[in-house]
C-alpha cells in the first residue's frame, strides 16, 4: 500500500467517501488544530499531541481520537476498534454523509484539546514482557537464525507475532499462522508493517 506524503494525496487515493473525507478535513481545519500525515493519513495535533485522525475504509470512514477512552461520550459514537488492544484509541464511525455531525465532532474536539491542557492521557505501557506462545516458540527453536531474527525485532512486533498465534484458537490454524509469519519475521517486517505504510 503506497504511503501518502500530503492530505491531498490521501484523499485522492481512496476509492470509497472521497467526498465525506474531504467534509471531515474542512470541519477539523476549522479547529485550532494542526494538520500533518502520519502513518500515511490525515493527522491532527495540538500542542505537539495526537488528537484525531481520518481513515477510510470498504463500509465505512471514520475518526480516530488517540485518547479517546478518557472522552466522556455522552453520544456512544465512540467504539474500542481494537478490542483487548487498544487502551486509548477510539473509532468513531461514519457510513453517510448524514452522519457528520459538525458540532458534535468539534465538541469532541474541544474536550480532547483540554485533556491536552490538563495534562490527561493514557501512556502505552512500555517494556511489558512479550508471552511467546509455546507453539511459535518450538518452530523458533528449530532454526538459531528464526530464534535471531525473532529477538531482533521490536518488542511491539514481537509482541503482535504471539498474539496472532495465540489468539488462533485451533492447533492446525496456529500452525499455518506461524509457517505464513516465519518468512516475516525472517525479513525483519512486523505482523501489520503493510498498515502502517497506507
Amino acid at each position: 500500500m503506497k504511503r501518502h506524503k500530503t492530505v491531498e494525496e490521501f484523499v485522492d487515493g481512496l476509492e470509497t467517501f472521497q467526498a465525506e473525507v474531504t467534509r471531515l478535513r474542512e470541519i477539523l481545519q476549522s479547529t485550532p488544530l494542526e494538520e500533518e500525515v502520519k502513518w500515511g493519513a490525515p493527522a491532527y495535533t495540538y500542542k505537539g499531541k495526537n488528537i484525531v485522525g481520518i481513515g477510510a475504509f470498504k463500509n465505512h470512514f471514520a475518526l480516530w481520537f488517540h485518547q479517546g477512552a478518557l472522552l466522556k461520550d455522552e453520544a456512544g459514537h465512540l467504539i474500542n476498534a481494537g478490542e483487548g488492544k487498544t487502551k486509548a484509541l477510539r473509532q468513531w464511525r461514519l457510513e453517510k454523509p448524514a452522519d457528520i455531525k459538525v458540532r458534535a465532532i468539534k465538541a469532541y474536539i474541544k474536550e480532547a484539546m483540554a485533556l491536552v491542557d490538563d495534562g490527561k492521557e493514557i501512556k502505552p505501557t512500555r517494556g511489558a514482557v512479550v508471552d511467546v506462545p509455546a507453539e511459535l516458540e518450538a518452530a523458533l527453536s528449530k532454526k538459531a537464525a528464526d530464534k535471531k531474527a525473532f529477538a531482533a525485532l521490536t518488542p511491539g512486533k514481537r509482541r503482535e507475532y504471539a498474539n496472532h498465534i495465540a489468539e488462533a484458537k485451533r492447533p492446525d490454524t496456529k500452525l499455518k499462522r506461524i509457517e505464513k509469519i516465519l518468512p516475516m519475521i525472517r525479513s525483519g517486517a512486523g505482523l501489520h508493517d503493510k498498515y502502517r505504510n497506507c
